[in-house]
């Protein structure tokens, strides 16, 4: 059983800053890419940014500049800086992870957070 558990988002004014994390709980044997994706209302669920596991980071062309993408491997968390945040930000917000878990070799397995809302409005 592997966990992912988003913080808590909120409402931020234009021009505002707010961190997400996401710790990963769970029979866990190591961490591949970690994300973060979001889903407006009425929209699809997009791609924020990844962090690869060769240390490599995407970004999509929106946020690029404003937000970051960061992990603490002890504490099998990621992290989305998001900075100068505008109200087309808003949406809710989701971790994912490939993530290596069970016994012996193990397998390779990618899962979702269950999401953390992120409004910004003046």
């Amino acid at each position: 059983q592997v966990e992912l558990v988003e913080s808590e988002g909120g409402r931020v004014q234009p021009g505002g800053s707010m961190r997400l994390s996401c710790r990963l709980s769970g029979n866990i044997r190591g961490v591949g890419t970690m994300a973060w994706y979001r889903q407006a209302p009425g929209k699809q669920r997009d791609l924020v940014a990844a962090l690869l596991d060769d240390g490599s980071r995407n970004y999509r062309d929106a946020v690029k500049g404003r937000f970051s993408i960061s992990r603490d491997d002890a504490k099998r968390t990621v992290f989305l800086q998001m900075d100068a945040l505008k109200p087309e930000d808003t949406a809710v917000y989701y971790c994912n992870a490939d993530v290596l878990f069970g016994a012996k070799g193990g397998t390779w397995k990618n899962y979702w957070g269950l999401g953390t809302e992120v409004t910004v409005v003046s």
